[in-house]
């Protein structure tokens, strides 16, 4: 099937999609400021330029796209047009958050997850159950990756938490 708009102008659409401040980052960072947690944005100085970085907790957030990073859940599917151009871009960023990761985990920070489908689609949750989550998270030294999802079980523990 061909792309039902001009190269010219999926180009432009293309470079409209943000990579920083997105609408689920905001929001999350909006909240846990709220809740007193000071953070520095997009630091460069780490790999993979980290959406929010807590040093006090020696910790970084990334606020990853289902779609651009591959996420298992009903946000994500392969478009159908162009399957080996958009494998290759997803598989390298997939590679890169990899190479990322153990980059961050060999110099001693924790890493935070939070996936798009936690804030939107069928199975979000709230975005002050995001906030919580994240910082159950930041208090948690016995892990050092923490992914945080839509309500799947990963996250029925949030429920328990949040009803006690």
């Amino acid at each position: 099937m061909a792309d039902v708009v001009t190269p010219e102008k999926r180009s432009l659409m293309m470079a409209g999609i943000k990579g920083k401040n997105t609408r689920p980052e905001v929001a999350i960072r909006k909240e846990l400021h709220k809740r007193g947690y000071r953070y520095k944005l997009h630091s460069k100085d780490l790999p993979g330029k980290p959406d929010l970085v807590f040093p006090k907790y020696k910790t970084v957030v990334f606020v990853h796209g289902c779609f651009w990073h591959r996420h298992h859940c009903h946000l994500f599917k392969i478009p159908s047009t162009r399957r080996d151009f958009w494998e290759e871009k997803i598989n390298g960023n997939v590679l890169r958050d990899e190479i990322q990761k153990g980059q961050l985990l060999e110099k001693g920070w924790k890493i935070i997850v939070i996936w798009e489908c936690a804030v939107k689609g069928k199975t979000r949750l709230t975005i002050p159950q995001v906030a919580m989550l994240t910082i159950s998270a930041l208090n948690d030294n016995t892990t050092s990756f923490i992914q945080i999802t839509g309500q799947d079980t990963q996250c029925q523990n949030l429920h328990n938490i949040l009803q006690e």
